[in-house]
């Protein structure tokens, strides 16, 4: 089976503001690759009126748990519109430095109502657990992943998911030609969603499809396309390094590669990825229903 030459790689994010110092430089320098940058949905913020119907009160709680800047605009947006005044003791759990020194345009910055973690949710989880006497509120996205809420689940943290944001789709046809691509890499089922509703007629076995996640590479599966590329996993912890490997294979080793991706793709169990793939991330729980006040 003859390995097919990836020249045009379309990404589904926005660009980096500057490509030589992104992780992406890593394959320009390697193998010299077109790469195309397009974020394949729109983050919208949810109306008021439609937050009020959640029957979720901001100010109920005692502390606040941010995992992004999106999370931030949104909290903060919310609580103008709804003409809430944040009590200067609310204090704040954000998932790196970066997200809790964004809050400074907000709010003033001190030290002893905001906290963060280092880099996963489960560093952040160390630190909340710290304040158990603490009521949580969980801003996030319509579609976020179940992982983190079980997480505090587990340590039976007192939290309430608030809802403030969800991601639509994008018609990418009207800007992108698919056709000129031999590689598309996605990072979520919401940008899974947008590439299937805008290129229904196309032939995905001419693509080479690189999946973020466990619930990305499900999405794509229960749409009946093959993930080439999946990541994370031991091997290949981020999405570069698993290109940049496929990109290296021998026409040996892409040969037992193949192989294995169509094992994958035939495997009946839809929501749980091969152990041959060695995908690291959780296998998705939609099923359960994370505690709230």
């Amino acid at each position: 089976m003859e390995k097919t030459t990836i020249k045009n790689i379309l990404i589904s994010q926005p660009a980096p503001a500057d490509i030589d110092k992104s992780q992406y430089k890593v394959l320009i320098d390697k193998h010299n690759p077109n790469l195309t940058f397009y974020k394949f949905f729109d983050v919208v913020g949810i109306s008021n009126k439609e937050y009020r119907a959640s029957k979720v009160s901001i100010l109920d709680h005692s502390a606040v748990i941010i995992t992004s800047k999106l999370a931030i605009d949104n909290y903060f947006r919310l609580a103008k519109e709804l003409r809430l005044v944040i009590p200067e003791s609310m204090k704040y759990f954000c998932i790196t430095e970066s997200v809790a020194n964004y809050l400074q345009n907000y709010i003033q910055y001190r030290k002893r109502k905001i906290f963060y973690g280092k880099l996963h949710f489960s560093e952040l989880i160390d630190v909340i657990n710290k304040h158990k006497e603490e009521t949580f509120l969980f801003p996030c996205a319509e579609d976020t992943a179940m992982d983190n809420f079980l997480l505090l689940d587990k340590l039976n943290i007192k939290y309430t998911k608030s809802v403030m944001y969800r991601s639509e789709p994008k018609d990418l046809s009207k800007d992108i030609d698919i056709t000129k691509f031999d590689m598309v890499v996605m990072f979520s089922p919401v940008g899974v969603k947008s590439f299937i509703q805008s290129f229904p007629g196309y032939n995905h076995e001419k693509i080479v499809f690189a999946t973020f996640g466990a619930n990305t590479q499900s999405a794509l599966k229960e749409a009946k396309i093959k993930v080439h590329v999946p990541a994370p996993t031991i091997a290949t912890p981020s999405m570069v390094m698993a290109i940049d490997k496929y990109l290296s294979l021998s026409p040996k080793d892409y040969e037992d590669h193949i192989k294995l991706v169509d094992e994958e793709f035939n495997r009946k169990t839809e929501k749980k990825p091969s152990a041959a793939l060695k995908v690291s991330a959780k296998k998705n729980t939609t099923t359960a229903k994370p505690k709230s006040k």
